[in-house]
């Protein structure tokens, strides 16, 4: 791998690699042409349509009468929906359905509002015609049901109208998540269809030493989540695991949890990687557009690189960042600290908050390790975060080497997020 990804293009990592640098990079698993990848999730849908025929039999309304739910994931995830939602659609109304039963629902959880052209973009024009498209709003009181508590306490509150839908569907990817354990399942719509509330409590397990990477059953945010799903009441997933250029290499289809089940399996296979050593310098990408598309969605990849590195270590994080820090709340709570003590020390005492999460996982990091990066935000902006900017790959080199000793061990993980050292 001779390249960075950065936002929809590359760096050169010439200068990065002319030293001695262990790549790491996610397993191969070509996916073939568009029309293989295609076929594979027809054949998930396939292999599981009698499961869906039995759930429309099991109702008490007819193909006519039903109303059904779609999750879609916005676009800070490399969701191919081109490839999903044709299938998932053509199955539905080979069984007797209509368009306008269907409804798609952006899965924004605490995410920004997007504008029709992000839709078009997003769902092609196509669906965005001949479908209704519901847009989650978190905060939204009026167009939020309450389902009662999670064992933990999690108040869950749900978006109305995919919750009075009489069939629900989530859609998504499968990978390692920075604190979830996995993404996928139920997420769209137990965090991208839920309150502010819901969201805020259950991140709140983010202190919680089993909330970490590659972990799924153990994992209690996750599984308080698998709780949230089982209150909506979703009946089905459709889910696909990527490779590293965004490929459908596998895909599932059935009850949540089975899904999940089949998805990790995969997924490790790609992600899981043997750690030589442990490294003194780290560059490492989230992959480029849309993981780097802020530095909200980039954090993720420090999280990965910081399991490669020693004690005292350096990341350099290689991130366009062309919407900023990409949450308000997240770039406000900086105000006014001038160390990531500080940042620490604020949140573990005040009310948990979406956004000041981000800052904290940060400072947390950048307790134990150093942290540089090499995007398009702006300087005082970097340093805002007690990021340190750099301008260049060389750059970078050079500033990494003055924060260690000696001849420094180098790793170089261009898909950060797609990698779990093992």
């Amino acid at each position: 791998m001779d390249k960075i990804p950065y936002g929809s293009d590359f760096l050169n990592a010439a200068p990065l690699l002319d030293n001695n640098v262990d790549v790491y990079l996610p397993k191969k698993a070509p996916a073939g042409s568009k029309t293989e990848q295609l076929s594979r999730i027809i054949e998930a849908l396939d292999e599981s349509k009698n499961q869906l025929l039995e759930r429309f039999r099991a109702s008490s309304k007819s193909a006519a009468e039903m109303t059904v739910g779609i999750t879609v994931n916005d676009p800070t995830r490399p969701i191919p929906n081109d490839l999903i939602l044709p299938p998932l659609l053509n199955s539905l109304l080979s069984l007797g359905l209509e368009k306008k039963q269907i409804t798609l629902f952006i899965a924004t959880g605490t995410h920004k509002d997007l504008k029709t052209e992000e839709l078009k973009e997003l769902l092609g024009e196509n669906n965005l015609s001949d479908y209704r498209t519901h847009v989650h709003d978190c905060r939204n009181s009026e167009n939020l049901s309450y389902l009662g508590l999670s064992q933990i306490g999690t108040p869950i509150y749900v978006n109305t109208q995919f919750f009075r839908c009489d069939l629900k569907i989530v859609t998504g990817h499968i990978e390692p998540h920075h604190f979830m354990g996995y993404s996928g399942g139920v997420k769209s719509a137990a965090i991208g269809l839920a309150s502010v509330e819901t969201i805020e409590q259950n991140h709140r397990l983010i202190k919680d030493p089993k909330a970490v990477m590659g972990l799924y059953e153990e994992n209690p945010m996750r599984q308080d989540i698998e709780e949230i799903g089982e209150g909506i009441g979703i009946d089905f997933a459709l889910n696909v695991v990527l490779n590293d250029e965004k490929q459908v290499i596998n895909a599932f289809f059935g009850e949540p949890k089975n899904v999940m089940k089949n998805g990790i399996k995969v997924s490790r296979e790609i992600c899981n990687v043997n750690l030589r050593d442990k490294y003194d310098i780290v560059f490492a990408s989230p992959g480029g557009y849309p993981k780097d598309i802020n530095l909200y969605q980039s954090q993720k990849a420090i999280t990965h690189a910081c399991n490669f590195l020693k004690p005292g270590g350096v990341v350099v994080l290689c991130a366009e960042c062309r919407e900023g820090f990409g949450s308000e709340k997240f770039e406000s709570f900086y105000a006014g600290k001038t160390s990531p003590a500080e940042i620490i020390s604020q949140f573990e005492s005040n009310t948990f908050e979406v956004g000041p999460h981000k800052a904290y996982q940060m400072a947390l990091q950048q307790r134990n390790f150093k942290i540089m990066i090499l995007s398009s935000l702006l300087a005082d902006e970097a340093k805002k975060a007690f990021l340190e900017p750099v301008k260049s790959v060389i750059e970078a080199l050079e500033m990494a080497r003055k924060h260690v000793q000696g001849d420094p061990a180098i790793a170089f993980l261009p898909f950060a997020t797609h990698i779990i050292a093992g």
